[in-house]
């Protein structure tokens, strides 16, 4: 291979005193396309070593000073340079002496005088087994990060199962007990003014429950399909109008009921995602703004452009600030901390999570004493392309 090509086969290490030798083997594999580096001593062959981090070190057994065998010891003794394979060059013919090291870590032996060809195919076989090495270490890594992903996943299903059981099992109960007072009632022979009111009252009770139990299915529904779909075709978002949609059609009836207001900026920059989702998202966070922030709720909705390329969307409440141990909870499946002030299924901020997430963006929570609350997430800038 001539060294005009450049393509790099990968950097040996050269250690030995005589510079003949030297000479002769940093032609040759330079020539085979290899970045050669050179030490003429132990001392100095440990200092490139640590530094360069070479694919391969050939060592001369004898040497002055620090020979061979010491050279190695101390190279595979130190973490950044213990993996570097090391053949030995050595006209050392006793077995004693390739055991010894071997012993110390060696890889491989040359014995002089070299021979060209035996040089290059103990180089490339280390430096192939090395480099099969590393792939099955990246293999075995992303195989323990998909079983930490899959146990992850079945443990969130069977908190889901428990979970879900519990809360449709609740709101099933009114249905049926409202149901069996309304069938008393109808068949009642004459309906006084009371009556007629109690029916209103069963009836409204009934929706509500049929109501939530619909938001717990929905919420399985689209957690399914966020943790199902590997390709989401992202758009150009108009965020202002999803904003208002969001406000308009799923929490008017919300805003009323808990006296909320909410401030909107006039424009906010455009991002990139799935419409459908990135609803959802502001539904959970600004439902949650409603159900947990202050008597009356107060939110104020803004984003900026970060210097990633990435836009932050957030929206910050007037309610209790949260202590650093429960803003860790909070995008965890299943957890509630405000059990007292509002029901719930526990589902919202961890799908709100897995979508961003799925978008390539990030959610987070900032929270100091007094101030309330602010829930951000990201989503990468609009595209000029688009």
């Amino acid at each position: 291979m001539s060294t005009t090509e450049s393509f790099i086969k990968g950097t040996l290490l050269i250690v030995d005193d005589m510079p003949a030798n030297i000479s002769v083997l940093f032609e040759f594999l330079s020539e085979e396309g290899f970045r050669v580096l050179v030490a003429q001593d132990g001392k100095r062959a440990i200092q490139k070593a640590e530094y360069v981090k070479p694919d391969l070190i050939l060592l001369d057994v004898m040497m002055p000073g620090m020979d061979g065998f010491e050279t190695c010891r101390i190279l595979k003794s130190q973490e950044t340079t213990k993996s570097i394979p090391i053949i030995f060059m050595t006209a050392l013919a006793d077995t004693l002496d390739k055991v010894k090291g071997f012993s110390l870590g060696a890889a491989d032996y040359i014995t002089k005088p070299i021979q060209h060809e035996e040089v290059l195919a103990r180089v490339n076989t280390q430096l192939h087994f090395c480099q099969l090495q590393r792939q099955l270490t990246k293999q075995n890594q992303e195989l323990q990060e998909q079983k930490i992903e899959l146990e992850q996943r079945n443990m969130e299903l069977d908190a889901f199962a428990r979970t879900v059981a519990h809360d449709l099992k609740n709101p099933l109960n009114i249905i049926v007990g409202y149901a069996d007072i309304l069938t008393e009632i109808c068949v009642s022979p004459k309906l006084s003014d009371q009556n007629s009111q109690e029916s209103l009252d069963s009836i409204k009770a009934i929706t509500q429950a049929a109501n939530k139990m619909t938001n717990i299915i929905d919420a399985l529904l689209l957690l399914a399909g966020v943790s199902r779909q590997q390709h989401v075709d992202t758009t150009p978002l108009d965020m202002s109008s999803i904003l208002v949609q969001v406000l308009s059609e799923r929490l008017n009836k919300m805003l009323k009921e808990y006296n909320g207001r909410i401030n909107l900026p006039n424009n906010l920059p455009q991002a990139t995602g799935y419409q459908p989702w990135i609803e959802e998202v502001w539904v959970n966070y600004l439902s949650n703004g409603l159900k947990y922030g202050g008597r009356p709720p107060m939110m104020d909705v803004g984003a900026e452009v970060q210097d990633d390329g990435m836009v932050r969307f957030w929206v910050h409440d007037n309610g209790p600030s949260l202590t650093a141990e429960l803003q860790a909870q909070l995008f965890t499946p299943f957890t509630r901390l405000h059990k007292d002030r509002a029901e719930g299924h526990g589902l919202g901020l961890s799908i709100v999570r897995q979508v961003i997430e799925k978008l390539g963006g990030k959610v987070g929570i900032e929270s100091e004493p007094g101030n309330g609350c602010l829930f951000y997430f990201t989503l990468p800038v609009e595209s000029q392309s688009h």
